[in-house]
Order: C-alpha cells, then sequence, then structure tokens
C-alpha cells in the first residue's frame, strides 16, 4: 500500500514539491522502471500526488543533488532500493482497528458465512486480507475466529490468506512480534491469553500464527487471486485512482463466492460500474455482499 500525502500544491510530476525537488516525467518514470524491474513493484498504478514527496523526502535524506542523480544511486545501490520501497509502503497498522467493524463480523457477517457453508456442504471457510502490512489485521480475524468460532471450526475449516506487496514486511509478519502500541485494542484476556511480553515486545502464540498464510501479492496480477468468502480490503483503494478501483473491485467479485463478503475502510466506497455487482449489508462499517 502507498502512504498517503495530504500535500494538494503539486500536481503534476514537474511541479517544484515541499520538499524542494523537481521530479521531471523523465525521471519518475525511470524510477517506475527501476521500481518495477529491480523489485517487481509497480508505482503506474498510484496516484502521483500521494508518492512524489516520499521520493523527495529520500532524495532528500540521501543529500543528492537531483532526482536525476538519486535515479543512478537506486541503480549502484540495493540497500537504498529497498528504502526506497519501505517508503513508498504503509507498515503500521493495529489489531482490531476500527473495533465496530469486528464486532460487526462477529456478530453478523461470520455467524452467516458458517451458515452458507453448511448450506452449500462445504467443509472450508476462506478469507482474505488484502494490504495485511504487518500482519495485524489477518492475525486479528484469526483472533476472532478462535476467541469465538471455535466450535463451528470443529465442522468448518477456517483458512486465512494474507497479502501485501512487500515481502520485507511480510517475514516481519509471520514472525508475530510487535511493540505493546499495535495491541491497544485487544481485550486483556485475549493478550494474557494468546501473547507473551518479553523486552517490550508482545509475541504472537504459534497457534494463532499457524492460522494465516502470508503471500506477496500485487493487486493487478488478478490470475493470482484465491477463491474467497470473506475478503478485507481496508484503506487500501484510497491511494489509486478510480479506474484502478473499479478494475480492483471487480477482480473482488470475480473471485468471491456467492453471498461472499467485501469489507472496505471507512474513508472507501464502491465507485463506478462495480457497484452493480454488490449489495450494501452495512454502510456505516462499509461491508457489502456480492450480487
Amino acid at each position: 500500500m502507498i502512504f498517503p500525502d495530504t500535500d494538494t500544491t503539486a500536481t503534476t510530476l514537474g511541479a517544484l514539491d515541499r520538499e524542494g525537488i523537481t521530479i521531471s516525467a523523465e525521471t519518475f518514470e525511470t524510477i517506475g522502471r527501476i521500481l518495477k524491474n529491480l523489485k517487481g513493484f509497480n508505482l503506474d498504478i498510484y496516484k502521483d500526488k500521494c508518492i512524489k514527496r516520499r521520493i523527495a523526502i529520500r532524495i532528500r535524506a540521501t543529500h543528492c543533488a537531483t532526482a536525476e542523480e538519486y535515479c543512478d544511486l537506486l541503480l549502484h545501490r540495493q540497500d537504498e532500493l529497498d528504502r526506497l520501497l519501505k517508503v513508498l509502503t504503509i507498515h503500521v497498522s493495529q489489531f482490531f482497528r476500527n473495533p465496530p467493524t469486528f464486532e460487526k463480523l462477529k456478530r453478523e457477517i461470520i455467524p452467516a458465512l458458517f451458515s452458507l457453508c453448511r448450506q452449500e456442504g462445504r467443509a472450508e471457510l476462506k478469507c482474505w486480507s488484502v494490504g495485511c502490512a504487518g500482519g495485524e489485521e489477518p492475525y486479528s480475524l484469526a483472533l476472532l475466529f478462535k476467541e469465538t468460532f471455535s466450535k463451528e471450526m470443529e465442522h468448518t475449516r477456517v483458512s486465512i490468506l494474507a497479502s501485501d506487496v512487500d515481502s520485507i514486511v511480510l517475514d516481519h509478519a509471520r514472525r508475530g512480534e510487535y511493540p505493546e502500541e499495535r495491541l491497544l485494542e485487544v481485550p486483556a484476556e485475549t493478550r494474557k491469553r494468546w501473547f507473551t511480553e518479553e523486552a517490550g515486545k508482545y509475541s504472537l502464540h504459534p497457534e494463532i500464527k499457524t492460522m494465516v498464510e502470508f503471500r506477496r501479492g500485487d493487486l493487478f496480477e488478478t490470475t493470482t487471486f484465491s477463491e474467497s468468502d470473506l475478503i478485507l480490503c481496508r484503506n487500501v483503494l484510497i491511494y489509486f485512482e478510480r479506474q484502478q478501483q473499479e478494475i480492483i473491485v471487480n477482480s473482488f467479485a470475480d473471485v468471491l463466492r456467492p453471498g461472499g463478503i467485501l469489507v472496505l475502510g471507512k474513508s472507501e466506497t464502491l465507485v463506478g460500474e462495480c457497484r452493480r455487482r454488490f449489495r450494501t449489508i452495512c454502510p456505516v462499517e462499509r461491508i457489502y455482499k456480492v450480487a
């Protein structure tokens, strides 16, 4: 996921941004090619204004005089390429972020999905956390299933796939180690039962970690999308242009099983023709059912 940027004073590639760095269209395209060829990261699909300032920050941090000089640095320094990718992606999240959303999942959505599995004679309920960052969201989902639906899971297996574009942050997610501030919304009993504290770090119990499969994935590599009953894609679409949002959501509709659920972020909504493929379940929590 791309970092948000509130700067609206520079909306064209050749404009001077707040960091005092001019990034020409040609140079911006070159940086994009470098990221694509060496890291498999497609810069073209994101909003320019969300990334130009972040690139400028790295140019200043490396004391490059120009954006062109920074391009040359990227080609010769693997460590700087990794730093730029880290700046361009969001890695900060929190367990049970937006608690009302998880409460809605707990009380209405997940029970309905288990019921649907039973009606159709299916032995597996498939979930997908998109743009999972450090793993807080899919692990929150795993904790929710473990603590609330253990009886249902005796008859219906639950699989949780978590994807992100950054392989480095996925490695961190697999370790399942977090500072205390990421656990502020975790109930005390849940924290005591499933986390071990040592030297200021909280390690998640292996039983929960094994419930989640982490996989690197780009939202425009649609052939890699997995059939799902529940997709959580929260605070991801806002970093894409409208046309790209429609492509992504239509792809979600393609892989969601009949009756499947899509959960977006509080500041996101369905746009364009893809709205016809869903009906709204909860407008407040941005929860939709595939039509």
